[in-house]
């Protein structure tokens, strides 16, 4: 279990010169506690009218929350989906127009669910809950929101929810699918640590080594469950859990996702825009991550493997990328004007190169993430996410263009091995 008022004394004073800080004022999780879900929100200031958010898969497996609320006096209005896969900025919008006559929202399901409730919630200053129904991904905890709009993925600024409830039992009953995705979202921090150190290497980015660590910590303990990930135990389940929460609360506590979120992530992004596009939904968020991860931290490998690098003048073909992204161009256009290789000496590149390696050689390897991804029953082929090898061939050459954030993938364009 995670001591929050703890954790938030021993960030109050940290080095990195930045004041630290998160909302969540309580967590509880245990075996068996939805009976007293209305009672923990009373204890934590939460008014008598709530709208539920969920949708019928994420109700179904919350059995008995709405008695515990109701129990407790708790008026109940709803916001209920058949099944919620995408967090779109309309539904964002329609929950922002239920929340005038509420005093606060109960998110009952993680991912797209929890995401669009907590941009409304922000937006509309209102008390959020979290009720957790799968251990499936890490951004419940964090201040941001990743919401898509016109087929284009933006991550906004959000809150994290002031409480946050999992009961073990039904952790450890959730798809196995489900409890996948939260392990391929995991392994994808060591990509973002990467990306993140090697940003404030090159750029000066800011960086926290104390919440890195706590990510990294994190990540190494859900690493350690992978032959325990699809058993039925509650221990395992919660285990997974309170790392999620980890990551989640690094990324709150730095106001950003940068510990928890590299250029896989935006990888990913580019695979689900491409195919909203074509009007498809793509495979779960975990469960892309992962597979990204494989093939960034490959690409990452191979660039460590020089032993120095010359620098290049940076040329890109926009031509290409407009016709990568189609008609989601427009947006990418804005993000890259100026492009962020504007922002930083090329040649801090060449001068810190052996530091770079370091930090790539600093997590596991790809043999070593992918045997513990085949361990623990994750996707590892781009076929297996319903992703052709033409978009794969597309995401790894134009993806760094949709986010406005240094990463290695983006250090790449910039760089050639000397021989």
């Amino acid at each position: 279990m995670i001591d929050i008022e703890k954790l938030r004394a021993e960030f109050a004073c940290c080095n990195c010169g930045m004041p630290h800080s998160f909302g969540i004022e309580a967590v509880e999780v245990g075996s068996g506690i939805t009976s007293r879900t209305g009672e923990i929100l009373k204890n934590n200031g939460f008014g008598s009218k709530l709208l539920v958010v969920a949708d019928k898969n994420t109700i179904a497996a919350a059995e008995g929350v709405i008695e515990a609320l109701e129990s407790e006096g708790f008026v109940l209005s709803y916001r209920m989906h058949e099944d919620l896969r995408v967090a779109e900025m309309s539904e964002v919008c329609a929950i922002e127009g239920l929340l005038g006559d509420v005093d606060g929202v109960i998110s009952v399901g993680t991912g797209s669910l929890h995401d669009v409730a907590r941009l409304a919630c922000a937006r509309q200053n209102k008390r959020l809950c979290l009720f957790a129904t799968a251990p499936s991904m890490d951004g419940f905890a964090s201040y941001s929101a990743p919401i898509t709009d016109g087929c284009f993925k933006i991550t906004y600024p959000a809150k994290s929810p002031e409480v946050i409830i999992a009961d073990t039992r039904i952790l450890a009953k959730a798809p196995a699918y489900l409890k996948l995705a939260g392990f391929g979202d995991m392994v994808g921090k060591y990509v973002g640590l990467i990306d993140w150190q090697v940003s404030h290497l090159i750029s000066g980015e800011y960086y926290c080594e104390r919440v890195a660590a706590l990510t990294r910590e994190a990540t190494d303990e859900i690493m350690a469950l992978a032959d325990r990930i699809m058993k039925e135990d509650e221990e395992s389940a919660e285990a997974v859990f309170m790392g999620l929460l980890k990551t989640g609360i690094g990324m709150s506590l730095v106001k950003n996702s940068r510990p928890a979120s590299g250029t896989e992530h935006i990888l990913s992004h580019f695979w689900e825009c491409k195919k909203l596009l074509e009007g498809k939904l793509s495979d779960f968020h975990g469960k892309k991550v992962g597979v990204a991860t494989l093939m960034i931290l490959k690409e990452y490998q191979r660039l460590a493997s020089f032993e120095d690098v010359d620098i290049v003048d940076e040329v890109i073909d926009w031509a290409a990328v407009k016709n990568a992204y189609g008609e989601l161009y427009s947006d990418v256009e804005k993000l890259n004007n100026p492009p962020i290789s504007h922002e930083f000496d090329h040649f801090e590149i060449k001068k810190n190169w052996q530091k770079i390696r370091e930090i790539v050689a600093s997590v596991p390897s790809y043999d070593e993430v992918l045997c513990k991804m085949k361990l623990a029953g994750c996707a590892t082929q781009a076929d297996e996410i319903g992703v052709s090898d033409e978009l794969v061939e597309l995401g790894m050459a134009y993806h760094p263009h949709m986010r406005h954030r240094l990463s290695l993938m983006r250090l790449s364009y910039l760089i050639k091995e000397k021989v």
